[in-house]
């Protein structure tokens, strides 16, 4: 053995440390184990975060770049323990979260032998990552390793799996790493295009209602202020999508609300009334849109995207805007002329009077003894000073998360937006923290949600993760019953749920908590939970049949709004 060599476990150890990695989330297993090893002797350069399942692991990465925008890294087993990353890569990709994925794999000379914890994950992860990729030598490691996050983070981001086979963790090589800065076809970023930006600035100029949706591009191109200065210059009103939120501060004045399904109700009456949307970094997804045929129809469309496979994809933009958000909205602010849409921008306030008479104040201040969601979501909020990272699970608690908690900084949202995965919540709370460990992170999470990953609860006791958990238990997989009330003439099929006591569990993992049925005991609880950094779950005891109101049904009009 050369003294310049080294395995190519270790190889992948200092490849992490070349492109900065710091924080790792994974689970060892038997064909992993020689990486495993290698960790051994990095674990003070790079910390490892032991999870319970591997399920945990991607959605803590997730959790972890959402509030940090570095890349996310996971290492995982073969077999189980790859395939149980399957849900979390797919979330990564479709909510374009950046991620590299090193799964161990059985040694090469044994592929296509359905040897022990043997599966094709090259041939699963294919369709549901941005590259998926078999390293078969050691010598392959840190040119795959360079790539991986090179595709993982450039132009539009997501997930990267590497199948890591056991052999080429063992092999000898002679390292040497080079930083990935091209790939030849792959144009991460186009060009920006200074007609189109004139054409852009042209349309808005003559704008008369102008109305702009604010997508994730946003805080994946760090143009929060440019962002902030065309809305300001051209007095556009705003508003986002879920995975937009806390792109602006939530009680700017050009902020109208979220968009779609269970959006603002003038946010979804005006895509309907405006003359010229803009849409930044987001892709008309049918959340936000329902149904095409109708979908501002009378606008002329702007579509600032960086990935132009979502160009024309559901709605026909008149100008498509290609390239980094950063860059693409200062080159349109540039040609934009001072103006002002007084009449148009007043003309949400009557909506949004109607909708805090029908929904809105009843929801934040019940006259009825149960205790709503909204209700709780508003006082966690103002317990933080509206400063919190807000981590939702899915369902009603996800939507109401997005409704009532009000957001003062960037990248303090995160949910599972496209794959709407429950069971995401409670490890990507910990990735949040991990990430963000100065922040206090809340985590909403309704009684079925939370069981699908409570395992990680010994995460949290493991690495002492202060992490606060609200359990809205309403007993029902509450979406699904709010559905089932709405559009299945109240045939409640299997939503009902009997629960363990959830502050008990809490307290087996060492975890403070409290189980609170009043209003009165709310406001004490939640000032507890929040009076130091500890992690603390507190289970609230809400309205059995409580609704998310406004909602456009599926497939109906974006202006069908309902509120009752």
């Amino acid at each position: 053995m050369s003294q310049s060599q080294i395995s190519g476990s270790q190889a992948l150890m200092r490849a992490f440390l070349a492109e900065g990695v710091e924080t790792i989330f994974g689970y060892p297993g038997g064909a992993i184990m020689p990486v495993y090893d290698a960790l051994y002797d990095f674990h003070d350069k790079m910390r490892h975060i032991l999870v319970r399942h591997e399920q945990g692991a991607v959605h803590a990465a997730q959790g972890y770049s959402r509030v940090t925008g570095k890349t996310g890294v996971v290492i995982a087993t073969s077999g189980p323990g790859a395939t149980n990353v399957i849900t979390g890569v797919a979330d990564a990709m479709i909510d374009s979260t950046p991620m590299v994925v090193v799964c161990g794999q059985v040694v090469a000379s044994l592929l296509a032998t359905d040897a022990f914890q043997e599966t094709d994950v090259v041939g699963i992860t294919q369709p549901i990552t941005k590259w998926s990729y078999q390293i078969r030598s050691a010598a392959e490691i840190p040119w795959a390793v360079a790539r991986a996050f090179y595709i993982a983070r450039e132009g539009r981001p997501g997930p990267v799996v590497l199948d890591l086979t056991k052999n080429a963790q063992i092999e000898l090589m002679n390292f040497h790493y080079e930083p990935c800065t091209f790939i030849r076809s792959f144009i991460p970023t186009p060009p920006i295009d200074e007609q189109v930006v004139s054409d852009a600035a042209a349309l808005i100029n003559q704008a008369k209602k102008p109305f702009a949706l604010v997508g994730q591009g946003v805080i994946l191109g760090n143009a929060e202020n440019e962002l902030l200065a065309m809305l300001e210059k051209a007095q556009i009103p705003a508003a986002w999508t879920l995975l937009g939120l806390s792109a602006m501060p939530t009680d700017h004045p050009l902020n109208k609300g979220m968009l779609g399904m269970h959006g603002n109700y003038g946010c979804n009456i005006k895509t309907n009334e405006c003359d010229v949307l803009i849409a930044i970094g987001m892709r008309f997804d049918d959340r936000v849109t329902s149904k095409l045929a109708t979908y501002a129809k009378q606008a002329k469309i702007i579509h600032f995207d960086i990935d132009i496979a979502e160009i024309n994809k559901n709605v026909k933009a008149d100008v498509a805007v290609l390239g980094n958000s950063k860059e693409t909205i200062a080159a349109v602010t540039k040609q934009l002329q001072p103006a002002r849409h007084d009449e148009w921008i007043s003309s949400f306030d009557s909506y949004a009077k109607i909708e805090y008479d029908e929904v809105i104040k009843e929801e934040i201040d019940p006259s009825t003894p149960d205790i709503k969601m909204g209700e709780v979501i508003s006082k966690v909020s103002e317990a933080t000073g509206h400063k919190a990272i807000c981590v939702t699970d899915v369902g009603q608690n996800q939507m109401m998360g997005a409704r009532y908690f009000r957001f003062s900084q960037t990248r303090s949202m995160v949910t599972s937006g496209g794959l709407g995965t429950m069971g995401f919540g409670l490890p990507a709370a910990i990735g949040a923290k991990i990430g963000a460990p100065h922040r206090t992170v809340c985590l909403f999470c309704g009684d079925g949600g939370i069981q699908m990953t409570i395992q990680e609860l010994g995460t949290i006791l493991q690495e002492n993760i202060g992490v606060k958990i609200i359990v809205l238990n309403n007993h029902f997989l509450g979406m699904v019953r709010q559905w089932q009330e709405m559009f299945f003439d109240e045939r409640y099929s299997f939503t009902n749920m009997k629960n363990p006591d959830f502050v008990a569990v809490a307290k087996a993992y060492g975890i403070n908590g409290k189980c609170v049925s009043t209003h009165e005991e709310l406001d004490h609880a939640i000032a507890e939970m929040v009076s130091n950094d500890d992690a603390y779950l507190l289970e609230v005891r809400i309205e059995p049949k409580g609704m998310v109101l406004p909602m456009v049904p599926a497939g109906a009009d974006i202006t069908d709004v309902r509120l009752k």
